[in-house]
């Protein structure tokens, strides 16, 4: 036998004891300080609804519901969905909130002063102020506001609508198809509880300032001032939003939000009939307040792992270095029973070889959080930092023990 190659059975067999990857065990977060466990008495089912749905906000995670993916007529609650458009396109420059929009026959016509429906009584080829008119949509639910910001944004209602269901589906609306921007009964104009939640927290996460729009109790346009018929904003000072709904079809619904202290939950009512509207108001305001009072008594927040964190620190194999430490690019939140945080049981996937080249940002596993045996967060893990490849050598020794191990 060769020198060289006695010299490498001896080293391989004294070092074989160090090589074996190791898969390190995930970092277990340190409990906050929390209310010990509340009996968990079964949600408030609201009174007439078809459908209906608690969501915490800042995990998507959906506490309670019955039908959260039925399809539905949303009435108005559409025009969450156009004011994300107007917003959006805003950002990417596409429009500005300084200018004057054109009040064309269609939309004065479709959606003013003649028709059945909620409208801002703009005056025909008439000019207001985007911004004006998109209070006047989310306030006083205008049908013509919307129908002229679809035409001015996208250039006609048809294209404006193709937008909306774009942007819908990059929310993870699923199950929406929307037909017009203001919601009045169409074939084929659909939602689902579960959209519509996820929906309104694409709203408030991404727009908070044209959020904030929904929280106004009152607007005047053209002369005319008209009440939010939000109904829960005089009710409870920690509802912001969102969106009321009501057609013949539709029946009353409401896409409601409220923040108390660090969290925002929101509640869908949909499909509430009711000969009163009196009645109808009152169902649907009673059954999203009740929802949410019930998700902030017995849930709470937890932020497991902050963004940019070390959660684990496995071995890297053919790289300049010898480990690599992996988080998540954004924090895992979760909403549990509360008083129940200690029972999380977090778990984690890793390749049984992390091979270098590593760029940082770069997907390396993922990280799950179960309680009672169903995961309730799932996270990317990525690599936290650069790891350069290894010279030839470096990469051949590892090349060996990865063959050994395997």
């Amino acid at each position: 036998m060769r020198l060289s190659h006695l010299f490498l059975a001896a080293v391989c067999t004294a070092t074989v004891g160090f090589a074996i990857a190791q898969t390190p065990a995930v970092a277990v977060p340190v409990p906050s300080p929390t209310a010990a466990a509340a009996p968990m008495p079964p949600a408030p089912v609201p009174q007439g609804a078809k459908a209906w749905l608690l969501m915490d906000s800042a995990t998507g995670q959906v506490l309670a519901g019955e039908n959260i993916d039925a399809a539905a007529d949303p009435a108005s609650i559409t025009k969450v969905m156009t004011s994300y458009v107007v917003a959006a396109e805003m950002k990417n420059g596409k429009v500005k909130s300084s200018d004057l929009v054109t009040i064309s026959e269609n939309a004065w016509r479709s959606g003013g002063g003649g028709t059945d429906g909620s409208t801002s009584f703009l005056p025909l080829n008439g000019q207001v102020n985007l911004l004006e008119l998109e209070k006047g949509m989310v306030i006083q639910s205008g049908n013509d506001a919307a129908i002229a910001l679809a035409e001015h944004v996208a250039g006609s209602e048809t294209a404006f609508v193709s937008l909306m269901n774009s942007y819908a589906q990059r929310i993870g609306m699923k199950n929406t198809r929307f037909m017009n921007p203001h919601g009045l009964t169409a074939d084929g104009h659909v939602s689902t509880a579960r959209d519509l939640a996820l929906m309104g927290r694409a709203m408030a996460r991404d727009f908070p300032a044209a959020y904030a729009y929904n929280k106004m109790k009152e607007f005047t346009v053209n002369g005319i001032t008209q009440h939010n018929r939000n109904g829960l904003l005089w009710k409870d000072p920690t509802v912001d939003g969102i969106k009321t709904g009501h057609t013949s079809k539709a029946g009353y619904c409401l896409l409601a939000s409220a923040q108390r202290d660090n969290q925002r939950l929101i509640s869908v009512v949909m499909g509430i009939e009711s000969k009163s509207q009196a009645e109808g108001f009152r169902l649907r305001e009673m059954g999203n307040l009740n929802l949410l009072n019930w998700g902030f008594r017995f849930f709470e927040n937890h932020t497991l792992y902050a963004a940019g964190a070390k959660i684990a620190e496995p071995k890297v194999w053919k790289g300049k270095a010898e480990l690599v430490s992996l988080g998540v690019s954004e924090p895992l939140q979760i909403n549990v029973p509360r008083g129940r945080y200690q029972e999380l049981k977090p778990s984690m996937d890793l390749p049984k070889f992390v091979i270098a080249p590593l760029k940082k940002g770069q997907k390396v596993g993922t990280v799950r959080v179960s309680l009672d045996g169903k995961v309730i967060a799932e996270r990317d893990l990525v690599a936290m930092n650069d790891v350069e490849e290894a010279g030839f050598f470096g990469r051949l020794w590892d090349e060996f023990w990865m063959w050994w191990e395997s």
